[in-house]
């Protein structure tokens, strides 16, 4: 029985941070447009005002 030899490395496939309009940045942009959208809607929850209101605009 002969042993098998090791695999080899996968490449890595992630994004490298770079600047200007690059697919991670627009990644990253996404992710946080995201989380502020979900903390917006749970601020008109807890606040029962909606983001206008709480910004003083109505």
């Amino acid at each position: 029985m002969t042993p098998t030899p090791p695999n080899p490395p996968e490449p890595d496939n992630r994004p490298e941070p770079a600047f200007g309009w690059t697919a991670y940045a627009e990644q990253i942009n996404g992710r946080f447009a995201m989380i502020g959208f979900l903390m917006l809607l749970v601020m008109e929850l807890f606040t029962h005002q909606d983001f206008f209101t709480w910004l003083g605009l109505r």
